[in-house]
């Protein structure tokens, strides 16, 4: 199984880049390089636990659906979705919230195992690895402006 670690540590109030982190249309707005729309289960707002959502994206020149959910949620804490149905062999995403001061830290542990045995593990290591941290990478920069820019807002109101 490969395994993604990110630490982004952000200006903002935990419940604010908590509720950002289970947005479906900021997730949309971050995904707009793969045009990933979210077409069955919660497609707006916030998603909560023992929710699901399937995402359409192209991913590598091919459309593909992901269908995760919510297994678990401690606002403003974690939360964890789990693939139910794709083309990973398992996938699951842990988001972790901790607050340092003013600064929320978000920690994001992406576990995935693709199918095809040892061609998928070597897939995995010289290529979706990478492409999958960036994936995440450019989501949470988004997160980070948005509630960021949110608290300037907010404090100059």
């Amino acid at each position: 199984m490969s395994k993604i670690y990110l630490v982004t540590l952000i200006n903002a109030d935990i419940h604010d880049v908590f509720d950002l982190a289970r947005n479906i249309d900021l997730h949309q707005k971050s995904t707009a390089k793969t045009n990933e729309k979210a077409i069955a289960g919660r497609t707006t707002g916030l998603i909560e636990v023992n929710e699901t959502v399937t995402w359409r994206a192209k991913h590598l020149g091919v459309y593909q659906n992901l269908t995760t959910k919510i297994t678990s949620m401690d606002k403003p804490h974690q939360f964890t979705d789990e693939m139910q149905k794709g083309a990973f062999k398992s996938m699951k995403h842990q988001h972790i919230f901790k607050m340092i001061n003013d600064n929320t830290l978000m920690i994001d542990i992406f576990e995935f195992e693709s199918p095809l045995g040892i061609i998928g593990r070597f897939f995995n290591k010289i290529f979706l690895t990478h492409y999958l941290e960036k994936f995440l990478l450019e989501r949470n920069a988004l997160i980070k402006s948005t509630a960021e820019a949110s608290k300037i807002y907010t404090i100059a109101t």
